[in-house]
């Protein structure tokens, strides 16, 4: 049986990071250059990831993200995609900064991997540098042309954070960039998640604003789409078809109908993002602990869970 929370949320989507380690360092998310990384010692192997996994289905979870950092900087993860694939999940997809993706897309869409979101926030070069810390939207220009090419451009999401001042003046060029990709582009309000961001108020563009810019742009007022209770985007169909999503996480929070937790690398269970402690599940794990001791923990952890964070 599936279990609730207190307020009659399931358990479907699980978040899964493979990796602290990151290949850009942007602004709003890891900017400093000497963080301190996990020791290798805590990471979650494969066959402990897929144990958990295992339990999660039990509970209820039917869509799995591979998250990072970079998950892509994970040694051997089409390894660890095929071991997930096999478990006949209904949607298995992973969100990448696209910088590794053109040596490992093939490999990727081979070993059974459902779907792709790429991080994108900007299409100019400078901008990208200066936001990231690096160098390198050749290569996730690269890495999505490869991605189209292994068979993964079905389903293909573009999700960029807009920030004022920075790159909300690039709203019109990413629409027309994703439809040249055949992808979905979805517009995220900066959020608050505390650590390393700079967040401020002000540099929220809201979903109201989006859709403003949408409409001045396309000439007509884009047509919201029905979605499930469950999705974090609000859809809109733009003049030519086009769709375009908008997460509102801070003008729109969506916390009363999210069925979302996150796994961390080191094995850490958080009920929700903007959480500031979590279930350490490892250590049960390693001490040997039966899938349903496990399952107990994770079942008694979510039917507490009362998160509201966003809101």
């Amino acid at each position: 049986m599936t279990p609730l929370d207190r307020l009659q949320r399931p358990l479907r989507n699980l978040r899964l990071s493979v990796t602290d380690r990151c290949n850009l360092r942007c602004s709003y998310c890891m900017p400093e250059e000497n963080y301190v990384w996990l020791p290798h010692r805590d990471i979650l192997s494969f066959e402990e990831i897929g144990r958990l996994v295992d339990v999660f289905r039990e509970l209820g979870v039917t869509k799995v993200r591979l998250t990072g950092g970079e998950p892509l900087l994970r040694k051997d993860l089409p390894e660890l995609v095929g071991m997930l694939a096999a478990k006949g999940l209904d949607d298995l997809a992973l969100t990448t900064t696209g910088v590794l993706l053109a040596d490992q897309a093939e490999a990727l869409a081979r070993a059974g991997l459902h779907r792709l979101t790429v991080s994108l926030d900007t299409l100019d070069p400078a901008r990208f540098e200066a936001l990231s810390r690096r160098a390198r939207l050749d290569r996730v220009f690269a890495g999505m042309e490869a991605a189209r090419a292994a068979g993964l451009g079905e389903g293909l999401k573009i999700d960029t954070v807009l920030m004022r001042g920075v790159n909300d003046d690039e709203i019109g060029a990413l629409v027309d960039f994703a439809r040249a990709q055949g992808a979905e582009l979805r517009f995220i309000e900066y959020m608050d998640v505390g650590g390393a961001t700079r967040w401020t108020p002000e540099t929220v563009v809201s979903q109201a604003e989006i859709l403003r810019h949408l409409e001045e742009l396309e000439g007509a007022a884009p047509v919201p789409i029905d979605k499930s209770d469950w999705a974090p985007a609000n859809r809109w169909r733009l003049a030519d078809g086009s769709t375009v999503g908008i997460i509102a996480s801070t003008t729109a929070p969506f916390c009363r109908t999210c069925d979302r937790a996150r796994l961390t690398a080191d094995g850490t269970f958080y009920s929700c993002l903007y959480a500031t402690t979590g279930l350490d599940i490892s250590a049960p794990l390693r001490d040997g602990a039966s899938p349903d001791e496990l399952r107990e923990l994770l079942a008694a952890t979510w039917t507490a869970r009362e998160d509201r964070g966003a809101e």
